[in-house]
């Protein structure tokens, strides 16, 4: 495993319709790091994994339960394991993403 990478040469995956990530896996977690286009949607689903969600750019309308929130630069949220979530991007937006464990759904080759 690499100790040093650059985010810019990580291979691009578009997961979902308007969700382009780039991704990095250690033993324990993955980092995805995504730029989402203005008004896509993120489904409701849940997983395993735990998540915190950082908004770099943008604003990002996310609903983790019942609860909503639009996030903006500077901003995160903590999503537990097997809680329902979704969300919207309510203009251009970049944002990490950090799940314990390691997503393997999310290996692809870079």
């Amino acid at each position: 495993m690499n100790k040093f990478i650059n985010i810019q040469d990580l291979k691009t995956t578009e997961l979902l319709k308007g969700f382009n990530g780039k991704f990095v896996h250690t033993k324990n977690f993955t980092i995805a790091f995504w730029e989402i286009d203005k008004d896509s949607i993120l489904p409701k689903h849940k997983h395993i994994h735990e998540q915190t969600t950082q908004v770099i750019e943008g604003n990002l309308e996310l609903t983790i339960g019942t609860e909503t929130k639009i996030l903006k630069a500077g901003e995160m949220a903590i999503i537990p394991s097997n809680i329902a979530h979704s969300g919207k991007a309510i203009t251009n937006c970049k944002v990490t993403d950090t799940f314990y464990p390691v997503r393997e759904d999310y290996k692809f080759d870079n």
